[in-house]
C-alpha cells in the first residue's frame, strides 16, 4: 500500500511513517510502556483479540485494515496473522516502536486527523479500547465516517458499564464508559449502520464491581498505579478456575461466531457500515 496515496502529511523516517504535526491525546506516556509488559501473557488481550479477529473473519472480506490507536500492535499483528493488509495508527512513539519489533509492515505514528487521510479512502478500520479516551466521541466517530469509503466496516471496543467506573479508569484516561446501546446510538447518529453487537468478557462485572468499583467509590485517597500488580491480575493462572475461564472464553466466541449476542460483560464489540 502507498501511504502517500491516501494521507498528505506523512514523512518517512526509519521505517515509520510521522505526522508533520501533533495533537494531544488523553492517554497516558507511559501506558504503552505498561500494556508492552502485559500484553503477551494477558488473558484479557489474548481474549479480546481472538473476538476481534474473529468479527473481521466473519464481516471483513479480507479487506485492508486500519488499526487506529492501536498501540504496541498487539491486535494488528493478529490481523496481519490473517493475511490482511494491515495499517497500524498510533500517535505514541514507544508503541509504534514496539509494533516495529512485532514486524508490522505499516506503521504511522500520528493520530488520524493529524496524518491528513483523504475522505472516503480507509476501506475498514478499528478501534479498540480508543474512544473512551476521546472527549468529544461524536466528533470523532463523525471524522471516522468520513474517512472510511462507502461501505466500509468500522470494528469497536469500549469499556462497559459506567457503574463500573473505577481507578483504573481514571489511570487510563478514559472519559466514560459505554452500553451497547450507548455507543450504538452514537455511531448511528453520526451515520453508521449497525451490523453486530455484543458485550464479551460476560464473567468480569462482578468482580471489576467488587474488586475496583468498590473500592474506588469508598477510598479516601487514590491509590498509585502497580504495574506488577496489574501484571497479575492479567496473567493466566493454571488449575481448574482458568479451564472454566477457557470454556467461557470459547463459548463467546462460538456465539460471535454464530453472529449471536452476549447480553452482559465488561467490554462492548460492535462492527458498523458507513451507508
Amino acid at each position: 500500500m502507498n501511504i502517500h496515496l491516501i494521507a498528505n502529511n506523512l514523512y518517512q523516517e526509519e521505517g515509520l511513517f510521522f505526522s508533520k504535526s501533533k495533537t494531544e491525546i488523553s492517554y497516558p506516556e507511559e501506558g504503552n510502556a505498561d500494556c508492552a509488559q502485559i500484553e503477551d501473557n494477558s488473558f484479557w488481550f489474548k481474549h479480546r483479540n481472538k473476538c476481534i479477529e474473529t468479527v473481521v473473519k466473519k464481516y471483513g472480506e479480507g479487506k485492508p485494515f486500519f488499526d487506529i490507536g492501536g498501540g504496541n500492535g498487539f491486535v494488528a499483528k493478529g490481523i496481519q496473522l490473517l493475511g490482511i493488509e494491515t495499517v497500524l495508527v498510533e500517535p505514541g512513539i514507544s508503541g509504534c516502536l514496539n509494533a516495529q519489533k512485532r514486524n508490522i509492515k505499516t506503521i504511522v505514528c500520528s493520530t488520524l486527523e493529524d496524518a491528513g487521510f483523504l475522505p472516503n479512502n480507509l476501506p475498514s478500520a478499528g478501534m479498540f479500547d480508543v474512544v473512551e479516551h476521546i472527549e468529544d466521541d461524536i466528533t470523532f466517530l463523525k471524522n471516522i465516517y468520513a474517512f472510511l469509503e462507502t461501505n466500509g466496516l468500522v470494528y469497536i471496543t469500549v469499556p462497559a458499564y459506567q457503574m463500573l467506573w473505577s481507578y483504573e479508569d481514571d489511570y487510563a484516561g478514559h472519559f466514560r464508559r459505554y452500553t451497547i446501546e450507548s455507543i450504538s446510538d452514537k455511531l448511528r447518529a453520526v451515520g453508521f449502520e449497525m451490523v453486530y453487537s455484543t458485550y464479551i468478557f460476560s464473567i468480569l462485572p462482578l468482580p471489576i464491581f467488587l474488586t475496583r468499583s468498590l473500592p474506588s467509590k469508598f477510598s479516601k485517597s487514590k491509590p498509585a498505579y502497580n504495574i506488577e500488580k496489574a501484571k497479575d491480575a492479567h496473567l493466566e493462572k493454571k488449575g481448574s478456575m482458568q479451564s472454566v475461564l477457557n470454556n467461557i472464553w470459547q463459548w463467546e466466541l462460538s456465539q460471535i461466531e454464530k453472529g449471536k449476542k452476549i447480553p452482559f460483560g465488561g467490554s462492548c464489540l460492535i462492527v458498523a457500515k458507513k451507508r
